[in-house]
């Protein structure tokens, strides 16, 4: 099973990434995070195996809670902005999912964040 921490300030894509993982008995939400300062005491506290992250977070972006975790938990970013994805990927992100998450794609991360 792997744990799981959902970051994301808008309370519509935390209950959308709940949503999509629900029928996923092979992950556990350990924790939920609006900011980088928030998810970042949560994640050393529970030390998840992954990562479902927002790019724009207030105070800071995801990108820059990744550079702080050392190392990071396997991550998928979740964000409405394309422009972020090379970044993600050279932080090692595992995937990079647009929003709106479609179910297909979101498998897809899943089975990558499974098999990394």
């Amino acid at each position: 099973m792997l744990r799981v921490v959902l970051c994301d300030d808008e309370r519509l894509a935390l209950q959308r990434l709940r949503q999509l993982l629900a029928p996923h008995s092979n992950f556990q939400i350990v924790g939920e995070a609006g900011s980088k300062a928030v998810a970042l005491k949560l994640i050393r506290k529970e030390k998840p195996d992954a990562l479902f992250l927002d790019v724009q977070m207030p105070g800071a972006t995801g990108l820059d809670l990744l550079k702080a975790l050392h190392p990071p938990p396997k991550t998928v970013m979740v964000t409405a902005y394309a422009k972020y994805a090379v970044q993600a990927f050279d932080l090692e992100a595992v995937d990079y999912l647009i929003k709106p998450v479609n179910p297909q794609r979101f498998a897809q991360a899943l089975h990558r964040l499974e098999t990394a």
